[in-house]
């Protein structure tokens, strides 16, 4: 009697603690208060990075997965094998959207990064010659913005009327140095080349320019003001943007701690935003 009642207790406390293991905080399951995020390498990754203690204060562990390329995240994140992104403006975003029907929620704008021009053989656009060539990204969601600074700049004219944030080349009312635009490059390879010395300027995006080593405030002979409406954003599929996880990590992005972070790291080049 006294062996059936041990084998007994032995089975009962065996079920009991398998049981416990199958959830609760182990770090898997629904339970699970990890989140995925995809990233550029530079400046998202390290801002991540910088925010993971601080998320980790509010029960949230944070993995940061890098992409060098402007379409993988998205596509990632609608095969909902990332919780989240973080690498796009909100331009870029609605275009994605648009194009290939994902289902997304902008979660929060975290900063914004001034685009720059950046030349090895003038030093102004002022400068540039008579039908100088200038290479820009094939992301059309950029050509707007791009233009736009170079109006600004008091490079070209666009049409009156025309939509800034969607204007292409065709739009450009006035070019009195007759510019030619090459438009044909991947945004990540910009930085080579601006190396290889090809075309008389390069327009590359901050994330690029600051991974490739350039100080967009130094190099770049032109830059984006600050008022830019081109915010990257945090991303999510849709019904997301309101799960605590992520509105933990909003709420730290956006925090004292990281907005000074990213003021004295990168000197101007990103900006932080709290919108």
């Amino acid at each position: 009697m006294k062996k059936l009642v041990v084998s007994t207790l032995f089975a009962v406390s065996a079920f009991a603690l398998s049981a416990c293991g199958a959830g609760g905080n182990s770090g898997s399951g629904e339970d699970s208060s990890k989140i995925v995020v995809g990233a550029s390498n530079v400046p998202h990754a390290e801002i991540l990075e910088e925010a993971k203690p601080l998320l980790k204060e509010k029960g949230v562990d944070l993995e940061v997965k890098t992409f060098q390329d402007y379409i993988l995240p998205n596509k990632t994140l609608a095969d909902k094998e990332l919780d989240a992104n973080y690498f796009q403006h909100i331009p870029y975003f609605e275009s994605q959207i648009a194009e290939n029907d994902y289902e997304f929620a902008n979660a929060g704008g975290i900063h914004i990064e001034p685009i720059g021009v950046y030349s090895k053989k003038y030093k102004s656009l002022e400068e540039l010659p008579q039908g100088a060539t200038i290479i820009m990204s094939n992301s059309v969601a950029d050509h707007g913005r791009i233009l736009t600074m170079l109006e600004s700049e008091g490079l070209i004219k666009l049409k009156e009327g025309a939509d800034k944030t969607k204007a292409t080349v065709e739009d450009i009312a006035e070019n009195k140095k007759e510019i030619k635009f090459k438009a044909d490059v991947e945004a990540s390879l910009l930085p080579q080349i601006y190396n290889n010395d090809e075309g008389d300027a390069v327009l590359i995006n901050t994330n690029y320019a600051i991974d490739a080593g350039l100080n967009p405030q130094k190099d770049a002979i032109a830059l984006e003001g600050a008022e830019s409406p081109y915010v990257n954003i945090i991303a999510v599929n849709k019904g997301d943007e309101e799960k605590k996880e992520i509105k933990a990590l909003v709420e730290v992005l956006h925090s004292e701690e990281i907005q000074k972070f990213i003021e004295e790291k990168y000197e101007g080049a990103v900006v932080p935003v709290d919108k």
